[in-house]
């Protein structure tokens, strides 16, 4: 977890860069040890002294004694190229290694080992992240909760972290959250705080091993319900330690008998929900087709009063006019008329159509 990180990874880093840097050219510091330019040949070992680890030297020697059929420029050719290797892997390690943050390092904080031989330290590392989570507005209460936090973290370095169960913590054997709440959980407004620093180290890893989870339970045609069903199921079985540990209560006994009245309700429930759903599309279907006629409709009564304007206009033309003009203007205003007349008949067609969708609408309400 985060408070062991800084120094694992210093060691885990340090320990493969030995393999292929010179000593000297190797910071103290780990703040310059990740910023270090593993690329640059001028640190690097001579050809002769890269570290290839003890299995490769000892098949390496096997293989390239008097009788061997690896030659000492092979034998140098491949300790080469395991130099580029490494520099090539340390190089993209360090592009994203977690120790060029600050917040890594003052995590170191809530070692308990920590805690109980460095007191001052721990206290200054743990106001810097106060302040960091300030500065990021991540902090509720602002610098009034900081300083609250910072008083009950100094009692508790002044009460609880003198114990020697501090100075014998083992990380490989207790885990440090569960070991910090039994020691720190009655500083309310600390823990919470702790409780969000040791969180920071979380990434997806829970709910990616929940999609495979996910993956073994899932068969055809399941729904998404009882694929959660299934997850807490499972969970459950996960919390209590195993099937044969299940308690299986009075309760939990009636509530398996009762399951398949539950199940029949279950189905009649889905079915009216079907049927509710149905009855939702149609009656939408109806609202749009209704919608739509009487759009239809709008139009085709404008249509009709535009005709009828033109024919009148046309008959008025043709009593002021005489001869051929007369009698083509009087075809024209006739022709309109008709136009009209069958437009009145689509109107009352129309009308009907939409009597008929209001009726098939109000029995779906």
């Amino acid at each position: 977890m985060m408070p062991f990180l800084w120094n694992d990874l210093e060691d885990l880093i340090r320990s493969l860069l030995k393999r292929f840097i010179k000593r000297d050219a190797l910071p103290s510091s780990p703040y310059k040890l990740v910023r270090l330019d593993v690329t640059d040949q001028k640190l690097w070992l001579g050809t002769k002294d890269v570290d290839i680890g003890m299995g490769a030297a000892a098949v390496i020697k096997g293989l390239s004694g008097a009788k061997g059929r690896v030659s000492e420029l092979g034998v140098l050719q491949f300790k080469k190229e395991c130099q580029n290797a490494l520099s090539k892997i340390c190089k993209k390690a360090l592009d994203k290694c977690p120790l060029k943050y600050a917040t890594v390092h003052n995590m170191m904080c809530l070692d308990p080992r920590k805690m109980y031989s460095s007191p001052d330290e721990c206290l200054q590392k743990l106001k810097r992240l106060i302040e960091k989570f300030v500065l990021d507005k991540q902090l509720t209460g602002g610098i009034s909760s900081g300083d609250v936090i910072s008083q009950q973290f100094e009692k508790a370095l002044s009460n609880e972290a003198k114990s020697l169960e501090f100075a014998n913590f083992q990380p490989s054997v207790s885990r440090v959250d569960a070991f910090l709440s039994q020691n720190l959980s009655s500083y309310t407004d600390l823990w919470n705080f702790c409780k969000k620093l040791l969180l920071l180290s979380h990434g997806q890893a829970e709910v990616e091993r929940g999609f495979s989870i996910n993956k073994e339970v899932e068969t055809c045609n399941m729904s998404e319900e009882t694929v959660v069903i299934q997850r807490l199921i499972c969970d459950q079985v996960k919390v209590c330690g195993g099937v044969t540990k299940v308690p299986l209560t009075k309760e939990l006994i009636s509530y398996c008998a009762s399951a398949r009245s539950r199940y029949r309700a279950h189905l009649e429930e889905e079915k009216k929900k079907r049927e509710t759903e149905e009855n939702s599309k149609k009656r939408k279907y109806v609202e749009e087709d209704l919608k739509e006629l009487k759009q239809k409709k709008k139009s085709i009564r404008e249509i009709c009063i535009s005709l009828e304007n033109d024919a009148d206009r046309m008959a008025e033309q043709a009593e002021s006019s005489g001869g051929s003009k007369m009698a083509t203007l009087i075809t024209e205003s006739n022709s309109l008329r008709r136009r009209a007349k069958d437009k009145h008949k689509e109107l009352i067609e129309l009308d009907a159509e939409i009597e008929n969708k209001i009726v098939e609408l109000t029995k779906l309400s």
